[in-house]
């Protein structure tokens, strides 16, 4: 009688896993922080009349982060919305070569965003773009646009992707 141990995850997919749960806790962070510091808002702009100084700008800026950090998971995941046009006529060759196709050029249009968004916070850092109450400086947010962009460009490529795919088209 043969064991059948499971299959140790190759030296990527640990980088993934532990990048993915960094990732996953500073979503947590972020969302906990947004939450709270609206209800901080509320709180003092009905009660005592006093408006948190820059809510508005700390809510576009955790909301943009929050959003560049969930893509490459979600871009791992597959939980991108798709529109399966051809999954009832194709047979599997013609959905593995869709399958691939797709794959590629999700990563190009991701490297193309990450390119131009690069370019766009080195402009934000040379010219000193800041938000206007608080003074944040934006460029940080275009850096981590440009990151997020970058890595969903990588992480479509993890392995996971090509059966979970085909799974899905089987249903």
């Amino acid at each position: 009688m043969a064991s059948t141990s499971p299959k140790r995850p190759s030296r990527i997919g640990l980088i993934w896993l532990g990048l993915s749960k960094v990732l996953g806790l500073a979503c947590l962070v972020v969302l906990f922080a947004l939450i709270g510091m609206i209800c901080v808002d509320v709180v003092a702009r009905y009660l005592f009349n006093s408006p948190l100084s820059g809510a508005y700008e700390l809510t576009e800026l955790l909301l943009a982060t929050l959003i560049f950090m969930a893509l490459p998971l979600t871009t791992q995941a597959r939980e991108h919305i798709e529109v399966e046009l051809l999954d009832g006529i194709a047979n599997r060759g013609f959905r593995l070569l869709t399958l691939f196709a797709s794959v590629g050029v999700t990563s190009i249009v991701f490297a193309v965003i990450a390119y131009q968004i690069w370019h766009h916070a080195l402009r934000l850092q040379r010219f000193g773009q800041v938000t206007d109450s608080l003074e944040i400086p934006l460029y940080l947010i275009g850096f981590l646009g440009a990151a997020s962009c970058l890595l969903s460009a990588v992480v479509i490529y993890l392995p996971r992707h090509i059966p979970n795919a085909l799974d899905r088209s089987r249903d």
